[in-house]
């Protein structure tokens, strides 16, 4: 499983550069939950991963199809999160929302970059 490997190695990461952040910055520039938020991203990467590869099993022609309605999911439950933070907390809105999305935009790019990676040997074979 080279994604999980990858997936363990941006986590390991990202724990360190959170860790060094909130021990070496005097302002804060990470929220509280932040690890939280570390731990939703990698749940929902690795779920949307299985959606993923559970469709292309099943459909290798259509796999787009899930990899799409998996993409839409993280969106839907991503924007819930949010909604619902700023709905019930009044403080830290901009910072939790700021640091919510900049996790969300990583764990995306490092999903694209591997269905690219995994993607690009199976392309090969058919030019």
């Amino acid at each position: 499983m080279k994604f999980v490997r990858n997936l363990v190695i941006l986590t390991a990461i990202l724990c360190v550069t959170i860790g060094a952040l909130l021990q070496f910055t005097a302002y804060s520039l990470l929220h509280s939950y932040i690890w939280h938020m570390l731990l939703f991203f990698v749940f929902i990467t690795g779920f949307t991963y299985y959606l993923t590869q559970m469709g292309y099993k099943n459909d290798p022609e259509n796999f787009q199809v899930y990899y799409f309605a998996s993409m839409g999911f993280r969106v839907v439950l991503s924007i819930g999160v949010v909604a619902l933070y700023v709905w019930f907390f009044k403080e830290g809105r901009l910072q939790f929302v700021f640091n919510f999305f900049a996790l969300y935009f990583l764990f995306t790019g490092f999903e694209i970059y591997s269905l690219l990676a995994n993607l690009r040997p199976h392309l090969r074979g058919q030019d």
